[in-house]
């Protein structure tokens, strides 16, 4: 009983969360709106027991939203991109293709004859997925995230050409900095 109703609530909240992507006024904001809707659909993964693929859709959710607000508030003209902006472009057609698109997956789910299996489950799910996805590219999942990480850094420090101490000195304790930029920031 409560893994439905814990089902719903995860259902209801992506959606819900899914839908203000595209009401709030600012990308910052639908940035974090896209990362608790995906964190909701990972509950669903969750409560299906596949607790590998479930951990690993919230890690990937929170570091990629997380490294996109980073590069929002790096390279974005406006305040960290909290200014107010539409974040719908084509709102007629989007909204024709949104509808569609749903009527179609919701037809589909409820109208195909799912087949069923006969063959025992796995002992351990978790494994069997992890396998079925990684195989022996384990190894190579693991150096391409240790580059994109390594890319991450990278990045940061070429986009940020003053450090701290460019605007105080060694005496951070002084009143007034000495900007090397008239602005302050």
């Amino acid at each position: 009983m409560w893994r439905e109703v814990l089902f719903w609530v995860c259902a209801a909240g992506s959606v819900a969360t899914g839908v203000a992507v595209f009401r709030v006024d600012s990308m910052a904001r639908a940035t974090f709106a896209l990362l608790a809707s995906f964190l909701f659909a990972a509950g669903t993964v969750l409560l299906v027991e596949l607790t590998y693929l479930g951990v690993l859709v919230i890690l990937m959710m929170v570091m990629e939203m997380v490294i996109m607000v980073v590069f929002m508030l790096m390279y974005m003209m406006n305040p960290a991109g909290l200014m107010p902006m539409s974040m719908v472009h084509n709102k007629k057609g989007s909204l024709v293709i949104a509808t569609g698109t749903f009527v179609v997956l919701g037809a589909g789910a409820y109208l195909i004859d799912w087949p069923a299996s006969d063959a025992p489950r796995p002992a351990d799910p978790t494994m069997a997925l992890g396998e079925a996805l990684m195989g022996p590219k384990m190894l190579t999942m693991i150096v391409l995230g240790l580059a994109l990480f390594a890319t991450i850094i990278a990045t940061v420090v070429l986009a940020t050409n003053r450090g701290r101490y460019d605007r105080y000195g060694d005496r951070l304790d002084r009143e007034r900095p000495d900007d090397p930029v008239r602005g302050g920031l």
